[in-house]
């Protein structure tokens, strides 16, 4: 048993992009549009499990729900954290800390839509 995605509404989808692939570093993996006029443009990153994002702009922007965070594992959360903020300026929930009883450094960042997305680096 594997986990595929995790689906999330978006209200921007072309931000989103931005955020995610340009900014962020993740990959398009693939895309399509359902019967209902409804885009599903799915992303991933080395792990292979992927995020999917549904826009459609006749139902406009959905809130985040029910959704604590999504977590993005990270080789240098300091400098991708900076570099995300430089970039697309989001919102800075928590700056860069360590974790030492779980052996981790973790900042969390607000992406287009306010979804909270933990940046996760695992230390030796």
């Amino acid at each position: 048993m594997e986990v595929s995605h995790t689906c999330i509404w978006v209200s921007d989808l072309e931000a989103t992009k931005a955020f995610y692939i340009d900014a962020m570093g993740l990959h398009h993996t693939w895309d399509f549009i359902g019967g209902d006029g409804t885009t599903s443009y799915y992303v991933a990153g080395e792990g292979g499990v992927e995020i999917q994002f549904k826009y459609n702009e006749e139902l406009g922007g959905k809130t985040p729900g029910g959704i604590d965070h999504i977590a993005i594992v990270i080789e240098n959360v300091d400098e991708k954290f900076k570099d995300m903020v430089d970039k697309t300026g989001c919102k800075v929930v928590r700056s860069v800390f360590q974790n030492d009883a779980i052996k981790t450094r973790v900042a969390f960042i607000e992406d287009p839509d306010g979804y909270v997305v933990e940046l996760l680096q695992h230390l030796d």
